[in-house]
This record gives structure tokens, C-alpha cells and sequence, in this order.
């Protein structure tokens, strides 16, 4: 029986480097209903080798429910996704695994694996194909990219949120398909830690790969995506490079929240913040109090002049 499984893997097809530009993943025309609710309706994107596509917006704009029909995860009630040019339907679960990686919102494991054997996972697809020949090497590459590899032996359900994070995207690496689809995957991690990801990023875009990753930092998304795809009331609302998409009027509509964007004065990268009321400080209150008690104290020194506080409202 394992003889059938491995000679039937054999036979499976293995993507080939792409062509830079080459649209690996597309969306057309999606439409997406959840809970008797439109969730997209209408929505086309596409993912080009060598690119980093960023989907922003608020909250409950599709950005999730957009990679999830893209991955395959989702079923879809109108348009059509294909993964390098081929209706999903198409492939395989075996063969639609080594064209596209998917790192969820959150993954929950039942048994206490060790971080070594929760990122080998992502090697599964490439079993009995010559690729599993390189498991050991990429395995150890993926957990030295995203810093885990002192980790190693620790059980996964003992790790920090943060360190779950990068071992999930650790696995998704090991996977080496030339599609990643990566929902939030600096939700939970610090300032270094997000860095490092959108670098991770950006590195698979140099290698040949299509990544779409979902984010809320917008900061991040014009830092690092050659694209952004703004998603508002499950549509596109604007696609394009960061500087050319992240204008005032866009944003602080999508967002319901005023907002400023301005370039960096060193890199030109557009930055986004929203704009505030003026906070009144306290350190005004806090000298007038300070004052005032050290004019108490004064008074209150044997010989001391009277101090004249104004006049008083009468009781």
C-alpha cells in the first residue's frame, strides 16, 4: 500500500520556476455569502510572481474571507479562482498543495508536537516526489529564518502567541510553494518580529514567489508590497502601488476615521496616521499644583511672609 501512495506521487506534477509578472493565483469576479450575508461580491485580484500583494481595510471587508477562496478553503457562490491558470477544480489536493501555502488567522494542534516536527508538516506535499530528498535542509532553513530554531524541541502548545506565529509561518515556508497566502501574520508579534516577517516576505517575492499577505499596519503594506488592494463593503475599493492608492480621501472614507498620509522624509514611503484632537498635556496642572504647594510650604515657615493668593469667594 505505501508502495501505491509513493509511485502515485511520483506521477505528481512539481510547479517550475515562473516567469517574472506570471499570475500564479487570480480572483474573478468572486462572490462569497456567509451566514446568509455577501461577503464579496464582484471581487478580482491577481497575484504576479516576484510581488507582494497586501489586502487592507477594516474590519469585516472581506480581507480573510477573500484569502480563503483564494486557498481553496472557501467555497464560492459566483466567479471563478485559478492557481497557475487553472480552475481550483483543476488540481488535486496533493498537486494544488505544492502551488499554494496557506498560514490561517490561528491553527489549534490536539497533540503537544515539538516545534521541529510542527514546521516538517509543511514538507507533507512534497513526499515521495524528489524534493523530500531536501526535507532536512529546508526544514532547518525555514526555522532559521523565522528565529525558532532554538526552539526546536519545545512542545508548541507551550509557546507564546508570538512564537506559535513564527513557527505557522515557519511550516508555510518549509511548504516551498511558489503561492503564500498569509492572513495576519504579524498580528501577534512584536515590533522586531513584524519586521522580520514582511522581510520574509519580500525575500519569497525575490525568489519567484507570489505572496498575498492580509494586514492591518498600514505602515507595513507601504513599507514592503509592490500592491495594495484597499477591500471596503466586500469590494475593491482602489488597487495599485501603495503610493499611488493611500491617498487621505480613500482612506479616511474606508475607514470612517480621519487620517494624514505624508511620505517618510528619508525613504518617500507613504505614512498613514490618523488624525487626533489636540490632547491637552497635564504638565500645566501639575506645575500650578507643585506651586502652589510650595507656596503653602512657605507660609507655613516660622517668619515667613504672608502670601497673597488673590481674593477669596466668601463662604
Amino acid at each position: 500500500m505505501r508502495f501505491v501512495r509513493i509511485t502515485a506521487a511520483r506521477r505528481r506534477s512539481v510547479p517550475g520556476r515562473a516567469a517574472p509578472g506570471e499570475i500564479l493565483a487570480e480572483a474573478r469576479g468572486l462572490r462569497v455569502r456567509l451566514g446568509g450575508r455577501t461577503v464579496l461580491d464582484g471581487v478580482s485580484v491577481r497575484a504576479r510572481a516576484g510581488e507582494v500583494l497586501a489586502l487592507v481595510g477594516p474590519n469585516g471587508a472581506g480581507k480573510s474571507t477573500l484569502l480563503g477562496a483564494l486557498a481553496g478553503d472557501l467555497a464560492v457562490c459566483g466567479g471563478e479562482v485559478r492557481i497557475a491558470g487553472r480552475p481550483l477544480a483543476d488540481w488535486s489536493p496533493g498537486d494544488l498543495a505544492l502551488r499554494r501555502a496557506v498560514l490561517p488567522q490561528s491553527a489549534a494542534l490536539s497533540f503537544p508536537f515539538p516545534v521541529e516536527e510542527v514546521v516538517r508538516m509543511g514538507r507533507a506535499p512534497w513526499a515521495g516526489t524528489a524534493g523530500e530528498d531536501e526535507d532536512d535542509a529546508v526544514v532547518a532553513a525555514a526555522m532559521a529564518a523565522t528565529e525558532v530554531a532554538p526552539i526546536a524541541d519545545r512542545p508548541y502548545a507551550a509557546l507564546s502567541g508570538g512564537e506559535r506565529a513564527r513557527v505557522a509561518l515557519a511550516r508555510v515556508l518549509a511548504q516551498r510553494a511558489p503561492v503564500l497566502l498569509l492572513d495576519e501574520p504579524t498580528a501577534a508579534l512584536d515590533l522586531r518580529h513584524q519586521e522580520l516577517v514582511l522581510r520574509l516576505c519580500r525575500e519569497r517575492a525575490g525568489a519567484g514567489d507570489a505572496v498575498v499577505v492580509v494586514l492591518h499596519d498600514l505602515g507595513l503594506a507601504a513599507a514592503y508590497a509592490d500592491r495594495v488592494a484597499v477591500l471596503h463593503a466586500g469590494a475593491v475599493a482602489a488597487e495599485g502601488a501603495p503610493a499611488e492608492v493611500f491617498r487621505e480621501e480613500l482612506l479616511s472614507r474606508v475607514y470612517r476615521q480621519p487620517v494624514e498620509v505624508f511620505p517618510h522624509p528619508e525613504t518617500g514611503v507613504p505614512l498613514v496616521v490618523p488624525k487626533r484632537e489636540p490632547v491637552r498635556s497635564h504638565g500645566g496642572a501639575k506645575k500650578r499644583a507643585g506651586a502652589q504647594e510650595i507656596s503653602h510650604a512657605q507660609a507655613c515657615e516660622p517668619g515667613a511672609e504672608p502670601v497673597d493668593h488673590g481674593p477669596r469667594s466668601a463662604a
